[in-house]
Protein backbone atom coordinates (compact mmCIF):
# COMPACT_ATOMS: atom_id res chain seq x y z
CA UNK A 1 0.00 0.00 0.00
CA UNK A 2 1.42 3.39 -0.98
CA UNK A 3 1.03 5.59 2.09
CA UNK A 4 2.54 8.71 3.59
CA UNK A 5 4.46 7.81 6.72
CA UNK A 6 6.52 10.32 8.67
CA UNK A 7 6.68 12.52 5.58
CA UNK A 8 8.19 9.75 3.44
CA UNK A 9 6.59 7.77 0.65
CA UNK A 10 6.43 4.08 1.46
CA UNK A 11 5.70 1.70 -1.41
CA UNK A 12 5.07 -1.99 -0.92
CA UNK A 13 7.09 -3.05 -3.95
CA UNK A 14 10.47 -1.45 -4.48
CA UNK A 15 12.86 -3.94 -6.03
CA UNK A 16 13.78 -4.06 -9.70
CA UNK A 17 13.57 -7.75 -10.48
CA UNK A 18 11.33 -9.28 -13.11
CA UNK A 19 8.69 -11.70 -11.88
CA UNK A 20 6.83 -14.51 -13.55
CA UNK A 21 3.21 -15.46 -13.18
CA UNK A 22 0.47 -17.27 -15.04
CA UNK A 23 -0.79 -16.13 -18.42
CA UNK A 24 -3.94 -14.09 -17.80
CA UNK A 25 -6.56 -13.65 -20.52
CA UNK A 26 -7.22 -10.08 -21.64
CA UNK A 27 -10.74 -8.73 -21.87
CA UNK A 28 -11.97 -7.55 -25.29
CA UNK A 29 -13.43 -4.08 -24.81
CA UNK A 30 -15.43 -1.93 -27.22
CA UNK A 31 -15.17 1.85 -27.50
CA UNK A 32 -18.01 3.90 -26.04
CA UNK A 33 -18.22 7.11 -28.05
CA UNK A 34 -20.39 8.93 -25.52
CA UNK A 35 -17.64 8.57 -22.90
CA UNK A 36 -14.65 8.96 -25.23
CA UNK A 37 -15.98 12.25 -26.58
CA UNK A 38 -15.21 13.92 -23.22
CA UNK A 39 -11.49 13.11 -23.35
CA UNK A 40 -9.11 16.10 -23.17
CA UNK A 41 -8.00 17.26 -26.62
CA UNK A 42 -4.39 16.28 -25.92
CA UNK A 43 -5.36 12.65 -25.43
CA UNK A 44 -7.75 12.66 -28.39
CA UNK A 45 -5.11 14.02 -30.75
CA UNK A 46 -2.36 11.68 -29.58
CA UNK A 47 -4.59 8.63 -29.41
CA UNK A 48 -2.94 7.49 -26.22
CA UNK A 49 -2.89 7.83 -22.45
CA UNK A 50 0.65 8.28 -21.13
CA UNK A 51 0.76 6.35 -17.87
CA UNK A 52 3.54 6.65 -15.27
CA UNK A 53 4.07 3.40 -13.36
CA UNK A 54 6.49 2.06 -10.77
CA UNK A 55 7.34 -1.64 -10.70
CA UNK A 56 7.42 -4.35 -9.51
CA UNK A 57 4.37 -4.84 -7.34
CA UNK A 58 2.88 -8.22 -8.21
CA UNK A 59 0.11 -8.76 -9.13
CA UNK A 60 -0.77 -5.14 -9.84
CA UNK A 61 2.16 -4.04 -11.98
CA UNK A 62 5.36 -5.91 -12.76
CA UNK A 63 7.49 -7.14 -15.66
CA UNK A 64 6.99 -10.62 -17.07
CA UNK A 65 9.84 -12.85 -18.24
CA UNK A 66 9.91 -10.96 -21.55
CA UNK A 67 10.28 -7.60 -19.82
CA UNK A 68 6.73 -6.49 -20.64
CA UNK A 69 4.81 -4.51 -18.01
CA UNK A 70 1.79 -6.59 -16.99
CA UNK A 71 -0.57 -7.01 -14.05
CA UNK A 72 -4.04 -6.33 -12.70
CA UNK A 73 -3.63 -2.55 -12.91
CA UNK A 74 -2.37 -2.90 -16.47
CA UNK A 75 -5.25 -5.09 -17.62
CA UNK A 76 -7.76 -2.73 -16.02
CA UNK A 77 -6.19 0.38 -17.54
CA UNK A 78 -6.02 -1.34 -20.94
CA UNK A 79 -9.76 -2.02 -20.62
CA UNK A 80 -10.45 1.61 -19.66
CA UNK A 81 -8.35 2.76 -22.62
CA UNK A 82 -10.42 0.44 -24.82
CA UNK A 83 -13.64 2.12 -23.67
CA UNK A 84 -12.04 5.44 -24.57
CA UNK A 85 -10.73 4.25 -27.93
CA UNK A 86 -7.09 5.04 -27.13
CA UNK A 87 -3.94 3.10 -26.24
CA UNK A 88 -2.31 3.09 -22.79
CA UNK A 89 1.42 3.86 -23.07
CA UNK A 90 3.22 2.74 -19.89
CA UNK A 91 6.39 4.54 -18.85
CA UNK A 92 8.42 3.21 -15.95
CA UNK A 93 9.14 5.73 -13.20
CA UNK A 94 10.45 6.06 -9.68
CA UNK A 95 7.39 6.07 -7.43
CA UNK A 96 8.09 9.42 -5.80
CA UNK A 97 8.38 11.09 -9.22
CA UNK A 98 4.98 9.97 -10.52
CA UNK A 99 2.77 12.63 -8.93
CA UNK A 100 5.19 15.52 -9.74
CA UNK A 101 5.34 14.27 -13.35
CA UNK A 102 1.53 14.18 -13.50
CA UNK A 103 1.44 17.74 -12.17
CA UNK A 104 3.95 18.80 -14.82
CA UNK A 105 1.95 17.17 -17.60
CA UNK A 106 4.64 14.60 -18.42
CA UNK A 107 2.16 11.80 -17.71
CA UNK A 108 -1.57 11.95 -18.34
CA UNK A 109 -2.03 9.84 -15.25
CA UNK A 110 -0.14 7.94 -12.57
CA UNK A 111 -0.99 4.29 -11.98
CA UNK A 112 1.00 2.47 -9.31
CA UNK A 113 -1.33 1.10 -6.64
CA UNK A 114 -1.44 4.63 -5.23
CA UNK A 115 -3.51 5.00 -2.08
CA UNK A 116 -5.82 7.99 -2.42
CA UNK A 117 -5.27 10.15 0.68
CA UNK A 118 -6.54 13.59 1.73
CA UNK A 119 -2.94 14.82 1.65
CA UNK A 120 -2.38 13.62 -1.89
CA UNK A 121 -5.68 15.12 -3.02
CA UNK A 122 -4.11 18.54 -2.37
CA UNK A 123 -1.71 17.76 -5.24
CA UNK A 124 -3.73 15.73 -7.73
CA UNK A 125 -7.19 14.31 -8.32
CA UNK A 126 -7.87 10.58 -8.16
CA UNK A 127 -10.22 8.34 -10.10
CA UNK A 128 -10.73 5.50 -7.64
CA UNK A 129 -10.75 1.94 -8.97
CA UNK A 130 -10.09 -0.49 -6.11
CA UNK A 131 -10.26 -0.87 -2.33
CA UNK A 132 -7.11 -2.25 -0.71
CA UNK A 133 -6.41 -3.04 2.89
CA UNK A 134 -3.94 -5.09 4.90
CA UNK A 135 -4.41 -8.85 4.76
CA UNK A 136 -2.61 -11.53 6.76
CA UNK A 137 -2.04 -15.07 5.52
CA UNK A 138 -1.25 -18.28 7.37
CA UNK A 139 -0.27 -21.84 6.52
CA UNK A 140 -3.43 -23.72 5.63
CA UNK A 141 -5.08 -25.12 8.75
CA UNK A 142 -2.74 -23.33 11.18
CA UNK A 143 -4.82 -20.52 12.65
CA UNK A 144 -3.13 -17.19 13.42
CA UNK A 145 -4.94 -14.20 14.91
CA UNK A 146 -3.48 -10.96 13.49
CA UNK A 147 -4.60 -9.18 16.67
CA UNK A 148 -2.90 -11.70 18.95
CA UNK A 149 0.25 -12.88 17.18
CA UNK A 150 2.53 -12.34 20.18
CA UNK A 151 5.64 -14.53 19.94
CA UNK A 152 4.83 -15.57 16.36
CA UNK A 153 7.14 -15.20 13.35
CA UNK A 154 5.57 -12.82 10.83
CA UNK A 155 7.01 -12.14 7.37
CA UNK A 156 6.76 -8.71 5.74
CA UNK A 157 8.38 -6.94 2.82
CA UNK A 158 11.01 -4.47 4.04
CA UNK A 159 10.10 -0.73 4.05
CA UNK A 160 6.38 -1.36 3.63
CA UNK A 161 3.76 0.05 5.96
CA UNK A 162 3.34 -3.48 7.32
CA UNK A 163 7.05 -3.48 8.23
CA UNK A 164 7.33 0.07 9.54
CA UNK A 165 3.96 0.56 11.25
CA UNK A 166 1.33 -2.17 11.31
CA UNK A 167 3.20 -5.21 12.68
CA UNK A 168 5.53 -3.18 14.96
CA UNK A 169 2.47 -1.55 16.54
CA UNK A 170 0.95 -4.97 17.18
CA UNK A 171 4.27 -6.16 18.62
CA UNK A 172 4.50 -3.13 20.91
CA UNK A 173 1.04 -3.91 22.26
CA UNK A 174 2.17 -7.47 22.98
CA UNK A 175 5.08 -6.14 25.04
CA UNK A 176 2.84 -3.63 26.82
CA UNK A 177 0.55 -6.50 27.78
CA UNK A 178 3.48 -8.47 29.19
CA UNK A 179 3.63 -10.91 26.27
CA UNK A 180 6.43 -11.86 23.88
CA UNK A 181 6.99 -9.46 20.96
CA UNK A 182 6.22 -10.50 17.40
CA UNK A 183 9.31 -11.86 15.67
CA UNK A 184 9.24 -9.68 12.53
CA UNK A 185 11.01 -11.24 9.55
CA UNK A 186 11.64 -8.59 6.86
CA UNK A 187 12.47 -9.60 3.28
CA UNK A 188 13.70 -7.39 0.44
CA UNK A 189 11.05 -8.77 -1.92
CA UNK A 190 7.45 -9.81 -1.32
CA UNK A 191 8.03 -13.09 -3.18
CA UNK A 192 10.63 -14.06 -0.55
CA UNK A 193 8.24 -13.23 2.29
CA UNK A 194 5.55 -15.36 0.68
CA UNK A 195 7.97 -18.21 0.08
CA UNK A 196 9.01 -18.16 3.74
CA UNK A 197 5.38 -18.75 4.72
CA UNK A 198 4.85 -21.44 2.10
CA UNK A 199 7.99 -23.23 3.33
CA UNK A 200 6.89 -23.01 6.97
CA UNK A 201 9.79 -20.74 7.98
CA UNK A 202 7.34 -18.22 9.47
CA UNK A 203 3.90 -18.48 11.05
CA UNK A 204 2.20 -15.73 9.03
CA UNK A 205 2.75 -12.86 6.66
CA UNK A 206 1.23 -9.40 6.35
CA UNK A 207 0.89 -7.50 3.06
CA UNK A 208 -1.53 -5.36 1.06
CA UNK A 209 -4.76 -7.25 0.41
CA UNK A 210 -4.35 -7.72 -3.37
CA UNK A 211 -0.77 -8.91 -2.87
CA UNK A 212 -1.84 -11.46 -0.25
CA UNK A 213 -4.84 -12.56 -2.32
CA UNK A 214 -2.61 -13.18 -5.33
CA UNK A 215 -0.06 -15.07 -3.23
CA UNK A 216 -2.82 -17.30 -1.87
CA UNK A 217 -4.11 -17.96 -5.38
CA UNK A 218 -0.62 -18.96 -6.53
CA UNK A 219 0.17 -21.17 -3.53
CA UNK A 220 -1.72 -24.30 -4.63
CA UNK A 221 -3.61 -24.36 -1.33
CA UNK A 222 -0.53 -24.11 0.90
CA UNK A 223 -1.57 -20.80 2.46
CA UNK A 224 -4.91 -19.17 3.28
CA UNK A 225 -6.27 -15.89 4.69
CA UNK A 226 -5.77 -15.25 8.40
CA UNK A 227 -8.85 -13.21 9.21
CA UNK A 228 -10.36 -10.50 7.04
CA UNK A 229 -8.67 -7.53 5.40
CA UNK A 230 -8.60 -4.36 7.49
CA UNK A 231 -7.68 -0.65 7.25
CA UNK A 232 -9.10 -0.48 3.73
CA UNK A 233 -8.51 2.60 1.56
CA UNK A 234 -9.05 3.34 -2.14
CA UNK A 235 -6.42 3.02 -4.85
CA UNK A 236 -6.67 5.78 -7.43
CA UNK A 237 -5.37 6.88 -10.81
CA UNK A 238 -3.71 10.26 -10.27
CA UNK A 239 -4.45 13.07 -12.74
CA UNK A 240 -3.75 16.79 -12.83
CA UNK A 241 -5.82 18.74 -10.31
CA UNK A 242 -9.02 19.93 -11.95
CA UNK A 243 -8.52 17.88 -15.11
CA UNK A 244 -11.65 16.57 -16.86
CA UNK A 245 -9.77 13.29 -17.26
CA UNK A 246 -10.73 12.22 -13.72
CA UNK A 247 -14.43 12.20 -14.58
CA UNK A 248 -13.78 10.48 -17.92
CA UNK A 249 -11.83 7.69 -16.22
CA UNK A 250 -14.60 7.41 -13.63
CA UNK A 251 -17.25 7.01 -16.34
CA UNK A 252 -15.18 4.48 -18.29
CA UNK A 253 -14.60 2.42 -15.16
CA UNK A 254 -18.28 2.55 -14.20
CA UNK A 255 -19.12 1.24 -17.66
CA UNK A 256 -16.80 -1.73 -17.05
CA UNK A 257 -18.32 -2.28 -13.61
CA UNK A 258 -21.84 -2.23 -15.03
CA UNK A 259 -21.11 -4.66 -17.88
CA UNK A 260 -19.26 -7.12 -15.64
CA UNK A 261 -15.83 -6.82 -17.25
CA UNK A 262 -14.31 -5.07 -14.23
CA UNK A 263 -15.31 -7.99 -12.01
CA UNK A 264 -13.88 -10.46 -14.51
CA UNK A 265 -10.53 -8.63 -14.58
CA UNK A 266 -10.41 -8.67 -10.78
CA UNK A 267 -11.19 -12.40 -10.73
CA UNK A 268 -8.56 -13.11 -13.39
CA UNK A 269 -5.94 -11.82 -10.96
CA UNK A 270 -7.52 -13.18 -7.77
CA UNK A 271 -8.10 -9.72 -6.26
CA UNK A 272 -11.91 -9.65 -6.30
CA UNK A 273 -12.09 -9.02 -2.55
CA UNK A 274 -11.12 -5.41 -3.25
CA UNK A 275 -13.52 -4.88 -6.14
CA UNK A 276 -15.72 -1.80 -5.94
CA UNK A 277 -19.27 -1.36 -7.19
CA UNK A 278 -19.23 2.40 -7.78
CA UNK A 279 -16.45 4.40 -9.42
CA UNK A 280 -15.66 7.63 -7.56
CA UNK A 281 -13.38 10.66 -7.73
CA UNK A 282 -11.33 11.72 -4.69
CA UNK A 283 -12.74 9.11 -2.33
CA UNK A 284 -9.99 9.29 0.30
CA UNK A 285 -11.00 8.19 3.78
CA UNK A 286 -8.13 9.86 5.60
Amino acid sequence: MCVLTGGALILTGCSNTEETGPAVAKETVEKVDAIASALPDKVKSSGKLVVGVNIPYQPNEYKDADGKIVGFDVDLMDAVAGVLGVKADYLESAFDKIIPAVQAGTYDLGMSSITDSKEREKQVDFANYFSAGIQWAQSTGKAIDPNNACGKRVAVQATTVEHTEEVPAKSAKCVADGKAPIDIKAFDEQSAATNALVQGQVDAMSADSPVTAYAIKQSDGKIEPAGAAFDSAPYGWAVTKGSPLAAVLQQALQHLIDNGQYKKICENWGVQEGAITKATVNGAVS
